[in-house]
């Protein structure tokens, strides 16, 4: 009997095999099951046995081959019971080779929900054989229409399947659904006019961005905004998307929209990142082709933060435990915010109530590689009392933005197959069409803003999404002094150093 195996985004092969001897009655599980496992024993036999079917006596061993792959979850339960069945000569045998069983069963014989569906799924792709699952994973079978599993509800659903095998059909496609009416929060934001340019362009080029400034000046609902301005899902992508939440358990409900995580700051290093007794992805990869909002930046451990800097980097999380290594996907875009001090005050003006040494220290929480990997960096003023006394409709069109971005995105797709923000550093360099005035800029501005490497690429590639939203087929100066102002907040002036 064969069944998958989870392995972070891996759904490896396992046979299962039962053998029924003479002696007292004992059952027996191999194969490192873990715990969940080795208690499928008593929910097999209620299955069985509520079922009116025979659980053999004797001594019964079953092995989950290899015996060097850690076994975890409820997901081999069916497969066992399908194997103790075949042993006991209570269900036909002919055609079981044809199948893969992935469900946990309840006491009564009912499939449930199971952990890792599409993923099972996809790996079957290139396999001639028909993939059982849960009823209530339907919607995850769904999408990989090509395929031919088969959803039951009951055990008995089972055995009627396997009996007539020629009944299985196809799964159609799902339909995808309608697209989420996002609500045009950037138009509701007073001001800002310079954030909303700002991150207009995070959503063209697909960099990350900090804002910074004091509480209630916009820059949760502008983060928030920035999903009304992302187009949809290509049809791999959002593949990709539901496969990381099925490795989760989760259901996503909007299938072609880009996900949007926004973790608490009281979130640990396996809820970031990923991990875990069983390799379960983090918010890293649950925002993959997505947004990861991370609100009051300072407030996450540092060392959670520091470990964003490799997924950041090469849109991967990987994760290395005494028992398992995977590597997540993590290609997200990282929109952050953060008060200048603790108090949330203006340090600049004055009316700070922090010492500097404790200015100092909350901002010091974000590390010089970590900032140094956010392509844009902007402070966010106090809006003055005219503007919030202001009553009149507002002024930005949400949708007139989108499609400036739709357009961008298109046309960096087209020309070099990523994003601007996804281009390595030295790629986008060589590649990028400064003029003279725009290099001899930029090279003034190594010393001025003491640009780092990194700080340079990020620098140019900033620039170049400026051009592609204006439409330009070369980078002029102009251009380099709009990216270079998303990298001059005066750390020294907020007291950072």
């Amino acid at each position: 009997m064969r069944s998958r195996a989870q392995l972070g985004m891996a759904s490896p092969r396992v046979t299962v095999e039962a053998h029924i001897g003479a002696g007292l009655p004992r059952f027996t599980l191999v194969g490192m099951p873990e715990t969940a496992v080795r208690e499928a024993r008593d929910r097999v036999r209620s299955a069985i046995e509520n079922n009116r079917f025979r659980f053999p006596q004797g001594r019964v061993v079953v092995n989950l081959a290899p015996a060097d792959l850690a076994k975890q979850g409820g997901r081999f339960d069916l497969a066992i019971a399908m194997s103790l069945l075949a042993a006991t000569n209570q269900v036909p045998t002919e055609h079981l080779r044809r199948f893969e069983f992935l469900a946990e069963l309840g006491l009564y014989g009912a499939l449930r929900h199971t952990r890792g569906v599409l993923p099972a799924a996809l790996a079957m792709q290139e396999q001639d054989a028909i993939l059982v699952v849960p009823e209530a994973n339907r919607a995850e079978a769904e999408l990989v229409g090509s395929r031919t599993l088969a959803p039951c509800a009951e055990l008995r659903d089972v055995l009627e399947l396997v009996a007539h095998p020629e009944r299985a059909q196809p799964l159609r496609a799902a339909t995808p659904s309608a697209p989420v009416a996002h609500e045009d929060l950037i138009g509701l934001v007073k001001g800002q006019q310079a954030a909303k340019r700002a991150l207009q362009v995070a959503a063209a080029g697909g960099h990350h961005f900090l804002m910074v400034g004091p509480p209630g000046v916009g820059k949760t609902m502008l983060a928030r905004s920035l999903v009304g301005l992302l187009p949809k899902l290509t049809e791999a992508q959002a593949l990709e998307v539901a496969a990381v939440y099925s490795s989760a358990g989760l259901i996503r409900n909007a299938y072609d929209s880009a996900p949007w995580r926004d973790p608490h700051h009281s979130a640990t290093a396996p809820a970031i990142i990923g991990g875990g007794h069983s390799a379960t992805p983090g918010e890293a990869s649950l925002a993959h082709n997505g947004v990861l909002f991370l609100d009051e930046m300072p407030h996450f451990p540092p060392r959670v933060l520091n470990l964003l800097r490799e997924p950041l980097e090469t849109q991967q999380a990987t994760i290395t435990r005494a028992n398992y290594r995977v590597t997540f996907p993590a290609n997200f875009q990282l929109i952050a915010a953060m008060n200048p001090c603790p108090a949330g005050r203006v340090c600049a003006e004055g009316l700070c109530r922090c010492q500097p040494h404790q200015v100092q220290a909350y901002q010091a929480r974000l590390s010089g590689p970590l900032l140094d990997r956010i392509d844009m960096q902007l402070w966010l003023p106090n809006l003055p009392k005219e503007l919030l006394a202001e009553r009149a409709a507002p002024v930005t069109d949400g949708r007139a933005l989108a499609a400036q971005v739709a357009a961008a995105r298109h046309h960096q797709t087209a020309r070099q197959g990523v994003l601007n923000g996804h281009l390595s550093g030295p790629l986008a360099a060589r590649r990028a069409p400064l003029n003279s005035a725009a290099q001899a800029l930029l090279t003034q501005a190594i010393d001025k803003y003491r640009l780092s490497a990194r700080s340079y690429h990020k620098t140019i590639k900033v620039a170049w999404t400026l051009s592609d939203l204006d439409q330009a087929d070369r980078i002029e100066s102009a251009a380099i002094a709009e990216a270079l102002s998303y990298r001059a907040i005066d750390w020294e002036r907020m007291g950072r150093r």
